[in-house]
C-alpha cells in the first residue's frame, strides 16, 4: 500500500457556506479522498456536520468519503453515516463500550472500518480488533479543532503502529498539523494516507497545495 501516498483533504477547513464548489474543487485538485470530520460537541469541544451534510455531499462527488466520527456514544452514528454515502468509517478506541462491536456493525453496513487514536491513546488498543479493520487514524492533533501544530511524538505513534500492522493490508492515516513540512515526517514514519485541512483550504491554490505534500517522484 505505501508504494501510494493518497492525500485526503479535510473539509472541516473548508469554506462552509459554499461545501459543494469546496468539495468539487479539492476533487479536481487531485485529492485521493474526502475526509469528513464528525463532532458532537460532546466527545470533542466543536460541533461540525452529521450524516444529513455527507448526504448532500455525496452528490457532488465521487471521491471516497472518509468520515472520522468524534462522537459519543458512537453506535448511534454509524448506521445513519453508512446510509448518507461513507465509504470508510473510524471510530475512537474511547467512544463506546465495545469496540469490536462498533467495528463490526460498521463492516455489516458493507463499509471499511478504522480506529482513531487520541495522542495519548495506547497503540495496544489495536492488537485484538486488526481483523476488523482497513485503516488506523492516528492523531497528531488533540480532536477537535483545526489548525493545530503537529505533536512531534506522532511519528513514533505512527512507527508502532506501522510494525503492528505488519504485512495486513490496513492503511495508515494521519490527522494533524499536516503540511508540507510535517508530511515527509510523518510518511517516513510509515503513514500512507494524509489527512489536511488548513494546508489545503487556505492556500490559494488547491492543486498545488495537494501537490506539495506528496512525496517527489
Amino acid at each position: 500500500m505505501r508504494d501510494e501516498i493518497l492525500i485526503a483533504p479535510s473539509i472541516l477547513a473548508a469554506d462552509y457556506a459554499r461545501l459543494g464548489e469546496e468539495v468539487k474543487a479539492v476533487e479536481g485538485a487531485g485529492a485521493d479522498w474526502l475526509h469528513l470530520d464528525v463532532m458532537d460537541g460532546h466527545f470533542v469541544p466543536n460541533l461540525s456536520f452529521g450524516a444529513d451534510v455527507i448526504g448532500a455531499l455525496r452528490k457532488h462527488s465521487r471521491l471516497l468519503f472518509d468520515a472520522h466520527l468524534m462522537c459519543a456514544p458512537v453506535d448511534q452514528w454509524i448506521e445513519p453515516v453508512a446510509k448518507a454515502g461513507a465509504d470508510r468509517i473510524t471510530v475512537h478506541a474511547e467512544a463506546g463500550p465495545h469496540l469490536d462491536r462498533s467495528l463490526g456493525a460498521i463492516t455489516a453496513l458493507g463499509k471499511g472500518a478504522g480506529v482513531a487514536l487520541n495522542p495519548a491513546t495506547p497503540v495496544g488498543v489495536l492488537e485484538h480488533v486488526l481483523d476488523h479493520l482497513d485503516l488506523v487514524l492516528i492523531l497528531s492533533v488533540n480532536p477537535g479543532f483545526g489548525g493545530q501544530k503537529f505533536i512531534p511524538y506522532a511519528a513514533d505513534k505512527i512507527r508502532q503502529v506501522r510494525a503492528l500492522v505488519g504485512g495486513r493490508p490496513i492503511r495508515i492515516e494521519v490527522d494533524g498539523g499536516i503540511d508540507p513540512q510535517t508530511a515527509p515526517k510523518a510518511i517516513a514514519a510509515g503513514a500512507d494516507v494524509l489527512v489536511a485541512g488548513s494546508s489545503i483550504f487556505r492556500a490559494p491554490d488547491y492543486a498545488k497545495a495537494i501537490a506539495a505534500l506528496r512525496p517527489a517522484a
